[in-house]
């Protein structure tokens, strides 16, 4: 197929456009950066040269690619993940997945493609017993920032899903782990893992979902392959609570066990949010990705290393 990628160049992207590439599509991908476009062609990917929050330029791009399939993958998330840079970088990353979104969904209607897929965020689900599923709904009513996000993610979903002149997916990922991701061993939560920097929050019962980055560029090749319209969330096998995950991947990073905090000390120290992700976010379930879409996620890294570790000694 003749698939059109806008966000190629980043966390996901990059390993998106290899499993593309491997699974013989051709592939056109969006980029501003002549430089960019250069590294493109050396991976054998045609490059289109436009400014996403340029709607006409966008829509010449798309026009000339003439795609079956576009995916979206547009984010403008710092590099360091903290409560700062992340505050720091909210409204330019809103304005490119909303804009910028907007134009690449626009530009590919007018251009005829069959089919759209966009990145969206496992995380989310309103917090609840049990496995969140695609039925779940968001929490729209928890920490603002979260709130807030929770409120963009459905405005983009609901605007593609809508969309009745093409087959809208959705795909809802799990935290990234893996190169060029923050929980890389040279990644931002790594270093303040070292750092005695990421506590556990309260008695840590935050449930975390999890997903390879190459996991989720093969998940999301086999959606635009043979997906159906509608929501998939991406993740792996075994969701787990932070006081589960954290204190191995510390051993993992031959750190110091992890610091624990109150949730009235983390409320002063991270805001909301890290109350949330700390001690009520909710886990996933993978089983629409694994039936529909053949989805065989690798376990996470650390606690693989960890058993291993465990099995020599």
């Amino acid at each position: 197929m003749r698939i059109f990628v806008a966000g190629g160049t980043g966390a996901i992207g990059r390993p998106l456009l290899t499993q593309l590439l491997t699974q013989g599509h051709k592939v056109v991908a969006l980029t501003r950066s002549s430089e960019k476009a250069q590294t493109l062609v050396e991976q054998g990917v045609e490059p289109a040269i436009a400014d996403v929050f340029d709607p006409d330029s966008v829509k010449a791009a798309i026009l000339q690619a003439q795609p079956e399939v576009v995916i979206e993958q547009l984010t403008a998330l710092p590099k360091t993940y903290t409560r700062e840079s992340m505050t720091a970088a909210a409204e330019f990353n809103t304005r490119i997945r909303l804009e910028g979104g907007a134009n690449v969904l626009a530009a590919a209607q007018v251009a005829g493609a069959r089919r759209y897929l966009r990145q969206s965020i496992a995380f989310w689900a309103v917090p609840g017993s049990g496995l969140a599923d695609e039925d779940t709904p968001l929490a729209l009513d928890e920490s603002p920032a979260v709130a807030a996000d929770a409120h963009v993610v459905t405005e983009l979903e609901h605007r593609l899903l809508e969309a009745s002149d093409l087959e809208g997916i959705v795909l809802r990922y799990g935290f990234f782990y893996g190169p060029g991701t923050w929980f890389a061993p040279d990644g931002d939560v790594a270093n303040q893992v070292r750092q005695q920097q990421f506590p556990i929050v309260g008695k840590g019962e935050g449930v975390w979902s999890w997903l390879h980055i190459e996991d989720a560029a093969i998940a999301t090749v086999a959606a635009a392959e043979r997906g159906n319209p509608g929501i998939y969330l991406i993740a792996d096998n075994q969701p787990l609570k932070v006081c589960e995950w954290l204190p191995v991947y510390a051993r993992w990073l031959n750190a110091a066990p992890p610091p624990q905090v109150s949730v009235e000390d983390a409320l002063q120290i991270g805001g909301a949010d890290a109350v949330y992700y700390g001690t009520q976010m909710r886990g996933v379930s993978n089983a629409k990705a694994k039936r529909e879409l053949n989805v065989q996620p690798r376990s996470l890294e650390w606690l693989v290393g960890s058993a291993a570790n465990h099995a020599t000694t």
